[in-house]
């Protein structure tokens, strides 16, 4: 089984309502190509490193998952690519 964790960054203009449901739709993801997720941080609003899309605050989420298909990662990154609520995103190996 392979260890990940996925950092996403969605846009500080969302509603609570609309960051759930973006949040939701990223689990749904990885849920979708065989993955289980493990834990979910929420580090809240922070202040951004640079301004992105004219914005300079952004909520934080540390998604750590787990998944024995090596194409996960790839396939919820391809479709968060493409999520307007997220600005930013990351996901790596946990090699713990």
């Amino acid at each position: 089984m392979n260890k990940y964790e996925l950092a996403v960054v969605l846009s500080a203009k969302l509603e609570d309502e609309e960051r759930a449901a973006a949040l939701e739709k990223v689990q749904g993801y990885i849920a979708r190509y065989g993955g289980t997720v493990t834990n979910v941080d929420d580090w809240g609003k922070k202040r951004l490193a640079y301004e992105i899309q004219h914005m300079k605050d952004g909520f934080y989420y540390f998604i750590q998952f787990e998944s024995e298909n090596t194409d996960c990662p790839n396939e919820v990154e391809s479709h968060i690519r493409i999520m307007e609520p997220v600005i930013r995103y990351l996901c790596v190996k946990d090699e713990k």
